[in-house]
């Protein structure tokens, strides 16, 4: 009888663990309850992308192009893309990952309970790889909380919801094994993420990573990995940042702006702790200053430290970007700097970078040399859109064109003189481009290389 009790009490306790948790701590043994609160809020995306074919170097040749064109190779690819989503707003507004939507014509949107909506991008940025999403038609809906991700601490529990390989929806456990990861993704996204063991695979980008309490704390974008599983190394996109996203969204803007810092910098590493009077590696030890930078405008100086953003440290520059990007355009940031051994602080206008002086953008017509090509004048802005050096001036190629590429020219080349005539404006370049100039030599400062050019003209434009 005393052996029979034991038997009936072990059976009897697999029963007792399934009854639906009612403290923090019996929510540990089941997440039940946690994944019917928010999964309604995860959804699954489709979305239809038109791609360009790649043209060969012989089709791009105005010479060749015509013995080798390929009509069917000429025409628009459709690519399917699948990945999940996550409703942040009653009023249906979504956020996910650039790489999935981001380029898309069509966006079908499932939901949990398989209601589908359209849904059209408001906002998307490739560099953070987010995008904010607008479901058509939608009401009343499911969403989460967006929780404060500076908070977050290694070790709490965690679970990432997705729709991973098309499976559908899939829910998964783990911790917070990583914060301050910086960095750039698989995907291409490039950032500071959360860092979770809890399994992540492709069709998981966009997903959610919740806490316990069924807060969003981050957005699942890419994994570490060699074979193209996971290998418990997922990074997941900090909520604050897509809060940030969102707020400029609802304000109509298309493309994402974050402020602009006008520095040049990298982490201090071991052997300059000694020379920078510092007791440990730590901070971003500022390399150059543009003239309109706000940092310079705050009182920093080449060598200084900068060690904290909104007293949060930083010790790479994508950690200082994603402070300043939270912190968001139009306010201000208090910035910790380490001069000389001694800590300080400075307020910093976070602001966007200046386009000016006027880019006075020209594209050469028909009658120049190089027929397309599109240039303009180097201002704040244009070096933050094409993340020139900060000492670039001049006139920089914007669009290559046709036959730029041809003759070995790039967006984002930095044309310095044209046969011996040094370019310092748009409309000097576009003189002397001009006319029958049979011989060109052409000097391109490309990232930290000076290139030679040198082509040949011929009449009417036409290049050989």
């Amino acid at each position: 009888m005393k052996y029979l009790l034991m038997i009936l009490t072990l059976l009897a306790a697999p029963l007792a663990a399934q009854q639906v948790p009612s403290s923090a701590a019996q929510m540990q043994l089941s997440f039940v309850p946690l994944v019917k609160q928010a999964t309604p809020a995860v959804v699954n995306i489709y979305a239809r992308i038109l791609t360009k074919p790649q043209r060969t170097p012989l089709q791009a040749d105005p010479f060749f192009e015509r013995f080798f064109r390929d009509p069917f190779s000429e025409r628009p690819r459709v690519q399917n893309s699948l990945g999940s989503g996550v409703i942040l707003s009653a009023d249906g507004i979504v956020v996910s990952n650039y790489h999935v939507v981001g380029t898309a014509t069509d966006i079908r949107v499932v939901l949990n309970d398989r209601r589908e909506f359209s849904a059209h991008v408001l906002l998307g940025d490739a560099e953070s790889d987010l995008a904010i999403l607008k479901l058509e038609g939608a009401a009343d809906l499911p969403f989460l909380e967006l929780r404060n991700s500076d908070a977050v601490e290694v070790g709490e529990l965690a679970l990432a919801i997705g729709n991973p390989f098309g499976v559908g929806q899939t829910v998964s456990s783990g911790i917070v094994s990583g914060l301050a990861r910086s960095g750039a993704a698989d995907n291409g996204g490039q950032g500071y993420f959360i860092q979770t063991d809890a399994p992540i695979n492709p069709g998981n980008s966009g997903g959610a990573l919740i806490d316990m309490a069924g807060r969003l704390i981050g957005v699942n974008t890419s994994i570490l990995t060699r074979s193209g599983g996971s290998n418990g190394i997922g990074f997941a996109i900090p909520a604050d940042l897509v809060a940030a996203f969102v707020a400029q969204a609802r304000a109509g803007e298309v493309a994402f702006s974050r402020p602009w810092a006008g520095l040049a910098g990298q982490p201090v590493d071991a052997d300059m702790v000694g020379p920078l009077g510092l007791d440990r590696p730590g901070g971003i030890i500022v390399s150059g200053l543009h003239r309109a930078s706000p940092f310079n405008a705050a009182g920093l100086q080449v060598g200084d430290v900068i060690v904290s953003v909104d007293d949060q440290p930083v010790n790479t520059p994508s950690e200082m970007v994603y402070r300043m990007s939270v912190a968001g355009l139009g306010h201000s940031a208090r910035v910790g700097v380490r001069r000389d051994g001694v800590l300080q602080e400075m307020t910093v206008a976070l602001i966007a970078a200046p386009d000016e002086p006027d880019r006075a953008e020209v594209t050469l017509g028909t009658r120049s040399l190089l027929p397309g090509l599109r240039a303009a004048r180097i201002n704040p802005a244009v070096i933050s859109e094409l993340n020139l050096p900060l000492e670039s001036s001049g006139v920089v190629v914007m669009d290559a064109g046709r036959y730029g590429p041809r003759v070995g020219l790039r967006d984002g080349d930095v044309i310095l003189s044209v046969n011996g005539v040094e370019v310092a404006e748009t409309h000097s370049l576009a003189a002397l481009l001009s006319g029958e100039v049979r011989r060109i030599q052409m000097v391109i400062q490309r990232g930290d290389r000076r290139v030679a050019l040198r082509f040949r003209g011929w009449r009417g434009g036409s290049i050989w």
